[in-house]
């Protein structure tokens, strides 16, 4: 699921507890998930996490997951 799918399917206080579970603002996360920002490859890792990987981050970075992830490569 892409990041602003998931994002739109949560109430506002879900949005709001997952973006201080990766301890950015909430609407840092909504830039994210409307793609005005890119998230930061360690927020990606904490957003797959926090979402129960909802969203990956082959989903948020498909044109350099193998380069900035080469270790998952073959998952």
């Amino acid at each position: 699921m892409d990041l602003r799918t998931y994002f739109l399917s949560l109430s506002n206080e879900e949005r709001g507890a997952l973006a201080g579970k990766c301890g950015v603002a909430a609407n840092h996360l909504r830039n994210c998930a409307y793609g005005t920002r890119r998230p930061s490859p360690e927020l990606a890792v904490l957003i797959e996490r926090h979402s129960k990987r909802a969203v990956t981050r082959q989903e948020m970075f498909p044109d350099t997951f193998k380069q900035t992830w080469p270790e998952l490569r073959a998952a």
